[in-house]
């Protein structure tokens, strides 16, 4: 893995935690699902496994290495590109289409307004 991160520049302090120290806090906060806060000591600080985190997301380190180590693993055929849906899964509810309910929006009434029926029925006794 180590060809496919970025080079670190000479200039500055030194690190003082491994990047192999690091990337491991980021790949169990990835695996857990805690939150950067309660990561383990052990990966050093929070803020600098963030840190790490953030700035790869930023300019693409994470995506070249998953694109590198997806095409590695294609070329040794470890990966099956098969895909299977199921009708079940892909169907959709009539509701979730758009799909009209009755009598809503017969004539220009506003959708989802029902007239009153007993005011409508007094109303029309006392008009005749």
């Amino acid at each position: 893995m180590e060809p496919l991160l970025p080079k670190g520049k000479k200039s500055g302090r030194p690190p003082k935690h491994p990047k192999r120290q690091l990337i491991n806090g980021i790949r169990f906060r990835v695996r857990t699902g805690v939150q950067w806060r309660d990561l383990p000591e052990r990966y050093g600080p929070w803020q600098t496994v963030y840190g790490l985190f953030r700035r790869w997301q930023r300019d693409g380190t994470w995506k070249r290495i998953l694109t590198r180590l997806q095409a590695q693993a294609d070329a040794e055929g470890l990966i099956t590109w098969d895909v299977s849906v199921d009708s079940t899964v892909a169907r959709a509810h009539q509701h979730a289409a758009g799909a009209r309910k009755k009598g809503l929006n017969s004539g220009n009434r506003r959708a989802g307004l029902t007239p009153n029926r007993m005011i409508t029925e007094s109303a029309g006794r006392g008009a005749g």
